[in-house]
């Protein structure tokens, strides 16, 4: 597989806790504590990147990066897309870069991610706006489908949509009058799985717990 392939399956999570003591119970090493982050998407003025289905992306944690993620297929159940990222040292000056170059911010988000390693990939558990989310990134399907099946997930529920595609979707059904997927927008709403088309990965999953 090439080394600029993303490979991943993303799953609506009902008890984020829960599976935070489920992966330290796997043994899980955690490389990122829970940590506030800003991602801002670019596009050209008329939605060219996001009608072909390619994300240009600056991201601010506890640094910062730019990425490009290119259109997704799926493989044995895994979302993979190719990705570049590297980091960069100016997150103001990667700004005015882009938009230098034509693209503006065609939409902001923000979320809250920690990062693990397990088995030989990477978990995030990821607190959106609308709801909590995981993550499981790794070098082929197998090993990611071997790494689920350690943390109890229902296989059958994961995300097929990233998490702009679910905040587009809520745009449409709800007909919500803002751009920004943030939490300060989402404070007033109540945004269910069911509003969102999704099941949870974890129910009934960890009655060990």
């Amino acid at each position: 597989m090439a080394s600029d392939q993303e490979l991943e399956v993303k799953f609506y999570i009902s008890d984020i806790e829960a599976l935070r003591a489920r992966l330290t119970q796997a043994g899980a090493r955690q490389v990122q504590p829970r940590t506030y982050e800003l991602n801002l998407r670019f596009d050209t003025p008329d939605g060219q990147m996001t009608r072909a289905h390619q994300v240009l992306r600056l991201r601010r944690d506890r640094r910062s990066r730019l990425t490009y993620k290119g259109p997704s297929e799926t493989q044995q159940g895994v979302r993979v897309r190719q990705e570049i990222e590297f980091s960069v040292s100016d997150f103001e000056a990667a700004r005015a870069f882009l938009a230098a170059l034509g693209y503006q911010v065609s939409m902001q988000y923000e979320k809250y991610r920690a990062e693990y390693e397990l088995g030989g990939t990477h978990v995030t558990l990821d607190e959106l706006p609308y709801g909590d989310f995981s993550e499981i990134e790794g070098p082929d399907p197998d090993t990611i489908q071997a790494v689920n099946r350690r943390l109890g997930l229902d296989w059958s529920a994961r995300v097929s949509e990233s998490y702009a595609g679910l905040f587009f979707r809520l745009q449409d059904e709800l007909a919500l009058g803002f751009r920004d997927l943030t939490f300060q927008n989402f404070e007033a709403l109540q945004i269910t799985p069911q509003k969102l088309g999704l099941r949870c990965a974890d129910r009934n999953s960890f009655s060990d717990f």
